[in-house]
């Protein structure tokens, strides 16, 4: 049997016909993935597997937790369908973030959660990252320093101010993520801050803050005093 595919579901049901008379905003949210994964498998619709993966998940905002994995063992979907997802979920989170930047003036460490809470919230492992800003706190850019677990022969100062060098920024964030959900500052978070901190005032580069994303949650290490 062929593989269950738009044209397969009566034109009532057909999320794309339905979001070019209605508008997006009218479909549900199984129909947007539907719409995403495209075909279904020889014995489920489009739709049927577009519940699956909502079920697998719980629910729309889990989505962004499942592994490449996760995707895989659900039977229909496979790298192709896989990739659509998680490059639409890409997509979404960077117009998130570019919107964050030109709406948020950075220089608090809330507007510096909501600007990378999306992206690294549901991470299942430690990304510490640094963003530069210059004399009028105006984002620069941001990069990635470290990939794993937080520990001080990872989070080098070399590697972070020869970037704010190279990108002429005199004051920069600090931010990492805790895969656990849990904010609270670790030992090894304090000592990278403080080293960082004493490293960049050598430099005569600001370390305005170091930030915890947690699920839907941040700790700031200067408003917890450590900075």
């Amino acid at each position: 049997m062929s593989d269950l595919r738009m044209r397969d579901i009566s034109l009532d049901e057909k999320p794309r016909e339905k979001m070019m008379k209605l508008g997006v905003s009218a479909l549900s949210n199984v129909e947007l993935l539907a719409i995403i994964l495209d075909t279904g498998s020889s014995d489920k619709s489009v739709l049927d597997l577009s519940q699956e993966v909502l079920s697998l998940s719980k629910g729309l905002s889990g989505i962004r937790s499942l592994s490449i994995n996760d995707f895989l063992s659900i039977k229909g979907i496979g790298p192709a369908k896989t990739g659509r997802i998680l490059a639409s979920l890409e997509l979404s989170s960077r117009i998130a973030k570019q919107e964050s930047e030109d709406l948020f003036q950075i220089d608090s460490a809330v507007s510096v959660a909501n600007l990378f809470m999306e992206e690294l919230r549901y991470l299942k492992r430690e990304v510490f990252k640094v963003l530069f800003l210059d004399t009028k706190n105006k984002i620069i850019c941001d990069r990635d320093i470290s990939v794993g677990s937080l520990n001080a022969s990872i989070v080098h100062p070399r590697e972070v101010f020869k970037e704010a060098l190279l990108y002429s920024s005199n004051k920069i964030f600090l931010i990492h993520n805790h895969p656990s959900g849990d904010t609270e500052p670790s030992r090894e978070d304090i000592l990278i801050t403080e080293r960082l901190k004493k490293a960049g005032e050598l430099l005569g580069v600001e370390v305005l803050d170091h930030i915890i994303i947690g699920n839907g949650k941040y700790s700031s290490l200067r408003e917890c005093g450590y900075l």
